[in-house]
């Protein structure tokens, strides 16, 4: 399977956060994350396990009770359940990756078909 990120339909999630669901099985999913400036991920917590990496910008991310600034190059992980949030401090995006598949970000429905 291949996904052209020029093909994936941007969702505007409001507050300055918009959101590219590329691709996606039961076990794994890939989503890019793009914030404006100042835009919040509030404090959260789900039971996939999930890796970030930061493609650009700078944000200050809050994992458990550990606050750091992180900036294009760092990747973050956070173990299920575990509360996690982010500030953005310089516009930028995000990619989460997501085992298993986040199937609560496709109830809003996504042209992308499944694979197994």
């Amino acid at each position: 399977m291949f996904v052209h990120n020029s093909e994936v339909k941007l969702e505007d999630l409001g507050d300055g956060v918009s959101r590219k669901i590329m691709a996606y099985s039961d076990k794994i999913m890939a989503v890019e994350v793009y914030f404006e400036k100042g835009a919040v991920g509030p404090l959260h917590s789900h039971p996939h396990e999930q890796l970030t990496y930061v493609l650009s910008g700078e944000f200050e991310f809050t994992i458990g009770d550990e606050t750091q600034v992180v900036k294009a190059g760092d990747v973050l992980y956070k173990k299920p359940n575990v509360v996690h949030g982010c500030v953005c401090k310089e516009k930028g995006v995000l990619l989460d990756n997501f085992t298993p598949m986040r199937e609560d970000f496709l109830e809003a429905g996504n042209p992308y078909a499944k694979t197994k």
